[in-house]
């Protein structure tokens, strides 16, 4: 046995120095694994490879893509054992090889034994492309006027603005659910199930009910039946061989988070090679905490001022297939969105009390904001941690706030979004009088949305939404955005109205925004329709997430009109551009577009990620992707493992702007409302998410 053993190791010494001494091209470290993937038919190109480990604090996967000629390098992994596998398209997962660090590994991949075995690994975008939507001559219904709003509810304005259809816990039916006479019967109940039965109750009531049922059925039926993606997808090509994937398990599996956050907006260098921050959102009061240097998760508890603040556990809840009767969401503070400020103190959207709004937001307030627009309710404020302190400040706000960005103009101005369905108003923060005076009432503000409809240059007496324009005057539009974000190049505050066809929302501030504050709108003209979120660039053009399947672009320098009678949303259509995202239609839509749910949209301002600045960062939800839109093409970044990456926005740092590709990143996480319906089911905690980008697959 000892004579083997010897002999064994004298051949694998001798197999690694033919690998080597084969292809030098393939150079690693200790802290590296490098190899030749091959298949049936020889080497195999743009597959991934994939290194995981739960060795570590948390567990923890690195993935890159091999080149031309099969060759790969998975650089600078710690100190642990790893199960190595290949994973493509065309293929079935090839059996997992247990080794350390620092070896030359070769693979062979396993071609997929039927098509069906193939489309397993397909990104929810191809099973989702199945669903039949009734054809335009159905149109209008009861409740629905058209096609594309018909698509715009169910991609962004609802169903995949919370988790991706077409992974295989949303395209198949339990049999936890039970029995029923048909599909339209379980998808009904599978509506009522878990913690969100409230929001998916309402949100198919917004479609006519019983034919989106028997779609969604009809869709889960066929595939049932065997029914396959008639379209496939490619493997990655050129620059989108270059990544490099490092995944990090955090929070909990009960928990899903909407954002992750790793730096000042403003400032990439900012809390370089720092932790990472979550917001869970609904699931829990924990804000997830990662430390990549140590690959160690934590958590704090986020507090709320008044302990009665409502629970979402006391919301109504149906019977889950995967987690019973019971909620698995316990949060007070639905906490949505976070941002660095200048100092490394992190900014969340919180709720820290009921919705009632003391006295000083109301009618017969002294409150500048409340004189001219008072108000009775706020369902999110803001909060700030400090990580040198662990201490949380809590801010009550009149205004809801949803998504929040900072200004750089002399009072740190957070300017916050309302999200869906708000009372009108944009509200913001004085950030330094707040730190001067501690005074939450006096450094906050708020402003309805004024059109400049009589056309002279300064806000005046309004109409209100329901009047018609009357040409003295100005025009008050009830419109609540989305997403924020200040342009760099003049201060304007921007924003996305969800919606059919939707709207982007610009505030020119003033000197006195309470008062001066001046709104401008555009309608998103065809073949684009259906805005989520989306962000300013330095130059001033706008680019934002359409649920027509296209990246949409706005420059308002080519609108012809801004101001008067006529500005009410139609009038710029000069202004657009439109660039198609990838992936097939769905079956019953004629129109230009993809099938893609694209979440929101984030303006590398910095160059963090190597393409370039001003490049436009593209959430490729259904393709389990982000996007990037380089020279008017858009190359995919796809993250493969687990199947489902849902990102809902990027950032990105500089660690280090003279270590190369080593030194920038781009951070997200998985932000799906359902881990459990994605590849590892109940088992699936979020991933915190780092993807960089070397100049050829083989750069360590």
């Amino acid at each position: 046995m000892a004579a083997a053993a010897a002999a064994l190791v004298v051949s694998l010494w001798l197999t690694v120095q033919a690998q080597q001494k084969a292809d030098p091209s393939i150079r690693i470290t200790a802290n590296d694994l490098g190899g030749v993937v091959t298949g049936p038919s020889g080497p195999e190109a743009g597959v991934w490879v994939i290194a995981e480990t739960t060795d570590l604090p948390t567990q923890f996967a690195k993935i890159v893509v091999t080149d031309d000629r099969g060759r790969y390098v998975i650089p600078d992994l710690p100190k642990a054992t790893y199960r190595v596998w290949v994973r493509g398209y065309g293929l079935i997962d090839s059996p997992k090889v247990q080794t350390p660090q620092g070896k030359m590994l070769n693979l062979t991949a396993v071609a997929a034994p039927t098509a069906a075995a193939a489309a397993e690994y397909y990104p929810p975008l191809y099973w989702f492309s199945l669903m039949r939507v009734p054809p335009k001559s159905d149109f209008p219904l009861p409740k629905i006027k058209s096609q594309g709003e018909w698509l715009s509810v169910v991609k962004s304005g609802a169903c995949q603005s919370c988790h991706p259809l077409g992974t295989p816990g949303m395209r198949r039916i339990s049999d936890e659910l039970g029995k029923f006479r048909n599909s339209a019967e379980a998808w009904a109940k599978r509506l009522q199930a878990g913690s969100a039965m409230n929001l998916m109750a309402r949100d198919i009531t917004r479609l006519d009910t019983d034919v989106a049922l028997k779609l969604f059925g009809d869709w889960t039926d066929r595939i049932a039946a065997g029914e396959l993606p008639s379209a496939k997808p490619t493997r990655p090509q050129g620059i989108e061989r270059n990544v490099v994937i490092t995944l990090w398990d955090w929070a909990h599996t009960t928990s899903y988070l909407h954002d992750a956050v790793s730096t000042d907006r403003r400032n990439p260098r900012l809390n370089a090679n720092g932790k990472i921050y979550g917001s869970p959102e609904d699931s829990t009061d924990f804000v997830p905490i990662l430390d990549p240097k140590t690959n160690t998760a934590s958590e704090v508890k986020h507090p709320v001022r008044d302990p009665n603040t409502p629970n979402v556990k006391s919301n109504p809840i149906g019977l889950s297939p995967f987690w019973g009767p019971n909620p698995i969401w316990d949060n007070q503070t639905i906490n949505h969105n976070p941002m660095f400020d200048e100092k490394g103190r992190v900014w969340f959207t919180p709720r820290v009390r009921a919705s009632a709004n003391p006295s000083f937001c109301k009618e017969g307030s002294d409150h500048p904001s409340a004189r001219a627009f008072p108000l009775a309710e706020s369902g999110r404020h803001l909060s700030m941690y400090d990580p040198a302190s662990g201490k949380f400040t809590l801010i009550s706000t009149c205004f809801p706030t949803h998504h929040l960005n900072f200004a750089s103009d002399a009072n740190q101005t957070l300017w916050t979004s309302a999200g869906i369905g708000g009372p009108g108003v944009i509200g913001w923060l004085n950030r330094k009088m707040f730190e001067e005076t501690g005074d939450e009432a006096k450094s906050q503000g708020w402003t309805p949305f004024i059109l400049d409809t009589n056309g002279n240059g300064k806000r005046d007496a309004y109409v209100e939404p329901d009047q018609p324009v009357d040409p003295t005057k100005d025009k008050r539009v009830a419109i609540n955005t989305y997403a924020v974000a200040v342009s760099p190049s003049d201060g304007s505050v921007w924003g996305t109205v969800v919606g059919y066809p939707g709207y982007l929302a610009r505030l020119a501030p003033g000197a006195d925004p309470t008062h001066t504050a001046l709104a401008e709108v555009y309608e998103i003209p065809p073949p684009g329709f259906g805005p989520r979120g989306g962000d300013i660039a330095t130059d001033g053009v706008y680019w934002v997430s359409l649920a027509s399947g296209h990246l949409g672009s706005f420059d308002r320098r080519k609108c012809k009109v801004l101001r008067g009678p006529t500005a009410t949303g139609k009038h710029c259509p000069e202004g657009w551009t439109f660039y198609q995202l990838p992936g097939p239609q769905l079956k019953d839509v004629p129109d230009p577009g993809s099938a893609e749910s694209s979440y929101y949209t984030w303006v590398d301002w910095y160059d963090t990620f190597g393409l370039g600045r001003n490049v436009p960062i593209v959430m490729g939800n259904l393709n389990s992707s982000i996007l990037a839109l380089v020279n008017g093409k858009l190359i995919n970044f796809t993250v493969p493992y687990p199947m489902g990456f849902f990102a809902k926005n990027v950032d990105g740092r500089i660690d280090d702007p003279n270590a190369g590709w080593k030194g920038r990143e781009l951070w997200s996480t998985y932000g799906s409302r359902t881990n459990f319906h994605l590849e590892g089911g109940v088992a699936n905690r979020p991933r915190a998410v780092r993807i960089q980008l070397r100049p050829d697959p083989l750069a360590r």
